[in-house]
Parts: C-alpha cells; structure tokens; sequence
C-alpha cells in the first residue's frame, strides 16, 4: 500500500505545502514545533480540509480537491494514535479494544483479536479502567484499539511525548514490530531525534509549513542545520 500527498494548507502565520509519497514501514514527520506536522497528519486522517491538493492511499482518493472528493474520517481505513491515549474512562480495556474493531469496515477475527492483545502485551489489562493504568499501558491500549479498526495506513502523532523515559523505552519496541511486519505504511509525527533514528524507515522534514520530498534518516541526522550536534550526541 503506497500513501500519496500532495497538497497546500493555509495555516496562522505560515503555509503547509507537503508532497510525498510514503511505502509500508514507518515514514518520520520531523521538525520544530509550529512547522506543520500535526496540521499535515491531520489532513491525512482528514480532521483538516487541506485548501488544494490530492491524497490516495494506494488506488483510493481520500481527498481531491479538483474532482470534489473529501472521504470523512470513519470511511479512510486510518487509525490513529494521539499523544494523549483519549480512551473512554467508562470502559474496561477490553471494551476500548473491541470498540475499535466496531469502526472497522471488516471487523478482524477473534483470532487476530488475541494477536494484538499479545503483540502489545496487554491480556493481563483486559478488565482493567483506563484510570488504573500507567501512562505507558495506556498507550498500548490506545495502539492497540487502533489496529483494531482495521487500518490500512497508521497515524502516530508523537505518541510518546507526554511519557517519561521508562515508558518511552517500554513503548518503542512496539512500534519497531509494527514497522518491521511491513504490512501498512505508518506516518509517525516527532521531533525527537532518538526516536527518528530508531524508528525511521523514511524522514520527511519540516521547516516553516516546507515539507521535504523522502529522505534517509541517516542524511537528516548528519545535517547540522536540522540535527544541532548536541542532539546528535556528538560534542
């Protein structure tokens, strides 16, 4: 599945303009705060109208501005992880999980169920509140009721941000199964040069609402312009 954006967003104080193509794996947003990378996921997901452009997801148009096509959220086969895990506090994990197997267009088996509640390693959470759960279960939970849905393209806009190190650690190494399964192309919003080069497959950066074609992460993370030394843990 190949995602395809090309589109011009008016934005206070600057302009998106994005044009990329993004294969299976995990495709990095990077850049400062303010450059447009929340505005850029969310018009994929399609909780912002861009003003002219086109994006597909393989042969299906989610937007196209000049055909006057605009797919609502519920029918794009996205899932999407906030950076807060915004699951319901009134119910159990397991009832989070199979609501997002509700929004799916073919809900997944009871076998596929139990894979992600394995892959994530949460069975032992199903009958648990949100309330009772760290901030790193969580967003587990929240990853998990996301697959759920049945995506055929992942959001992630900096999942990990609100959590401290030890829960970043326990979380990324989902995040490398997923993008190693290779089985959907995953756009995860940071500007954090760790998880850049942990995760990335591809880098797309960001400067001002000016959003690169593909680039390697090792050809972002050697450019000092957007990678400070410091941040490269280099003197």
């Amino acid at each position: 599945m190949r995602l395809s954006v090309d589109i011009v967003k008016a934005m206070s104080g600057l302009e998106l303009r994005a044009q990329f193509e993004a294969s299976d794996g995990i495709t990095v947003l990077f850049g400062p705060s303010g450059s447009g990378k929340t505005t850029l996921i969310n018009a994929v997901a399609g909780l912002v109208t861009p003003d002219t452009g086109r994006i597909a997801l393989g042969e299906q148009a989610l937007f196209d501005q000049a055909r006057g096509v605009n797919q609502p959220v519920h029918k794009r086969g996205v899932g999407y992880v906030f950076q807060d895990a915004r699951l319901f506090p009134h119910l159990s994990v397991e009832a989070n999980l199979n609501y997002g197997r509700k929004l799916a267009a073919n809900p997944p088996s009871e076998a596929e169920f139990e894979r992600i509640v394995k892959l994530l390693g949460i069975g032992g959470l199903l009958t648990r509140r949100p309330a009772k759960l760290s901030g790193g279960e969580a967003q587990r939970v929240a990853l998990g009721r996301a697959l759920l849905s049945g995506p055929q393209l992942l959001l992630a806009d900096e999942p990990l941000a609100a959590l401290d190190g030890a829960r970043k650690a326990e979380l990324l190494p989902y995040f490398e199964r997923l993008r190693d399964e290779g089985n959907m192309p995953i756009l995860y919003v940071t500007h954090s040069v760790s998880e850049l080069g942990r995760l990335a497959n591809h880098v797309v950066t960001l400067e001002t609402g000016v959003a690169s074609g593909l680039r390697a992460p090792s050809e972002v993370l050697a450019d000092p312009h957007l990678v400070p030394g410091a941040a490269r843990g280099v003197g």
